[in-house]
């Protein structure tokens, strides 16, 4: 089988939120043909490189999303008549409350970009911001949005020109040869999986383990942004995740928290199906396997400092437990600082630029402030006159002499904590799980879901509450230890890499066993070879090879653009519907 895997700034890039569960995935399915393509979010990140890929991965394309995506084309009168239609659909759509408008202009924009050219110089033209300014003055738009100035109208058009540069990829020549679709993120990264069910009818797989609409509203609630324009990029996302779930065959959220956000955004129940993330039971089995390991009298914290996780309240409460355990110690191991919150921290952490220099100083602030704090809560405290004073707080980072590796973290008490405010899918704590260890942790995002029984939980925000039950286990070994062996156990059952490439090896043999609905006619897998299909003509567009400059106006009409059918022509089966029924009324076609 060959799949085409799409990705955002994660694999095969050697940074980014989705590298690690897709090298599993393409490592664990040695028996399929995996064919990479990736858009990259910043120049950092590829000058990183890429981590290496085993021989079964046939073929990578990348593009950038950063950079500058002028190829040189400009359309002419015919073809700027169709843009403006196109455009002017999508962005009522947008601002309006028919989501169909919105997937009319997408894809009649995509139509445009295979037969004449990208829509970067298009997409900014005045045509574009007249298109969105009448938009946002229609009486179906929200306050916020008809409230938009110019400077407001020409941020988002410039933004709405970054995310739309999937359309005019050369990469669906190529996807149409594959069996399945698998984007690994929903948002800008699935898009080519989009053109390619759309056009060719190539099933599409959608996994989200970070909801990317709810990423999109929790980075940019924090920024300071105008409202017209938050209010226009968040009606974007919701459009376009409403036809990303409306079309993909298969869904697999990594939670029930996530699902419950594709459900209320228009995924219908038969297409869903949770695949929780798989991680490497083995790099925490020694710890595991030794319950006994570890100070019985220390908390454990891990996880990457920003205020999401609300270190702050977790220092109050150790506060509390001090004065119940005076030998109580907090350990706080930072992986990360500064990169956002959940799910859009993993976002922003990829990013770079502007947003990600700006969390990145927040996170440094709010790690100062929270040694600040333990400063002031826990004075050094010495045995006697000759001793050196010790704070029972310790800020330590995982690399380090004490803690070389997660699992000497994890393993370095009986008790690991989570204080967030802000999570999807703790990865910290089925960490912990798999090393045996009790948890306390905060009721938000997938963390019920997760723990399952096998440790306490209480409220957000509650510094009592989460005092209270550090203060159980701490003064109830026994009690640790028998939750500590029931999360491992259920860790191994539920968050392997086994479990998890298992579970997309059945999702991809479902999708194959329903038959393509391919334009082409060809609706039984493999019934024919891949070097029998001759590969056509997408698009000249994208910025990544130059162009030629464009042929002169002929002299009858300078105005309308020369013939180019030479393609379509020779390969008239590759031609989107819209081409084919202008091809099909004709004259010349007709005779």
């Amino acid at each position: 089988m060959r799949i085409g895997l799409l990705t955002e700034g994660g694999y095969p890039y050697a940074t980014g939120e989705a590298r690690l569960w897709c090298d599993r995935l393409v490592r664990g399915l040695p028996q399929h043909e995996f064919e990479l393509y990736a858009l990259s979010r910043s120049a950092e990140q590829e000058e990183r490189g890429r981590v290496p890929l085993p021989s079964h991965v046939t073929r990578v394309r990348t593009a950038p999303l950063w950079a500058p995506a002028d190829d040189g084309r400009s359309y002419r009168r015919r073809e700027r008549r169709r843009f403006a239609a196109a455009f002017t659909e999508l962005v009522r759509g947008i601002c309006g409350a028919d989501p169909a408008r919105f997937a009319d202009g997408m894809y009649g924009l995509a139509a445009l970009a295979w037969e004449e050219g990208g829509l970067y110089a298009a997409l900014r033209s005045e045509t574009a911001v007249r298109a969105v300014e009448s938009a946002c003055r229609a009486p179906e738009a929200s306050r916020a949005v008809q409230r938009a100035q110019v400077a407001d109208l020409l941020e988002f058009v410039d933004e709405l020109e970054r995310m739309l540069r999937p359309l005019s990829l050369d990469w669906y020549e190529d996807l149409r040869e594959v069996d399945v679709c698998h984007a690994a993120a929903g948002g800008v990264a699935a898009l080519p999986g989009l053109l390619a069910k759309r056009f060719f009818g190539v099933p599409l797989l959608v996994t989200e383990y970070g909801v990317q609409l709810r990423a999109h509203y929790l980075a940019h609630s924090a920024r300071d942004e105008r409202p017209a324009v938050r209010a226009l990029l968040a009606a974007f996302h919701t459009r376009l995740a409403g036809e990303i779930y409306s079309q993909a065959d298969l869904l697999t959220p990594g939670n029930a928290h996530a699902r419950r956000w594709q459900e209320r955004c228009g995924a219908s129940r038969e297409r869903l199906r949770t695949v929780y993330p798989g991680m490497e039971a083995d790099r925490f089995a020694a710890v595991g396997e030794d319950p006994a390991c570890g100070d019985p009298h220390t908390l454990v914290w891990v996880g990457r400092v920003d205020p999401a996780k609300d270190l702050i309240a977790l220092l109050h409460a150790f506060a509390e437990v001090r004065r119940a355990e005076p030998r109580a110690r907090l350990r706080i191991f930072a992986t990360a600082v500064g990169t956002g919150s959940g799910a859009a921290g993993s976002a922003a952490a990829g990013s770079g630029g502007p947003a990600a220099a700006a969390n990145h100083e927040v996170g440094h602030g709010y790690l100062a402030d929270c040694r600040s704090l333990a400063a002031q809560l826990f004075p050094d405290e010495a045995a006697d006159a000759h001793a050196v004073g010790e704070n029972p707080v310790t800020f330590e980072e995982i690399g380090g002499p004490d803690a070389p590796s997660p699992a000497h973290a994890y393993g370095s008490g009986r008790v690991v904590v989570l204080s967030s405010v802000i999570e999807g899918f703790p990865i910290t704590l089925a960490e912990a799980m798999f090393c045996g260890r009790a948890t306390v942790s905060t009721d938000v995002g997938a963390v019920v879901e997760v723990i399952g029984g096998t440790g306490l939980v209480v409220p957000p925000r509650n510094p009592r509450a989460l005092a209270e039950a550090c203060i159980t286990l701490l003064q109830d070994p026994e009690r640790a230890q028998r939750l500590g062996s029931a999360a491992r156990a259920r860790a191994l059952e539920l968050f392997t890499v086994e479990q998890n490439v298992a579970a997309f090896q059945e999702s991809y043999l479902r999708l194959l066993a329903r038959g393509p609905a391919r334009p082409d006619g060809t609706g039984v897998p493999f019934e024919q070879p891949p070097e029998a299909r001759v590969p056509g003509h997408w698009a000249t567009p994208t910025w990544a090879t130059p162009h030629p400059e464009p042929a002169a106006p002929s002299a009858a009409d300078p105005a309308e653009p020369p013939i180019r059918g030479d393609d379509v022509e020779a390969h008239p089966g590759l031609m989107v519907p819209a081409a084919r029924a202008e091809r099909a009324a004709s004259p010349e076609a007709s005779a």
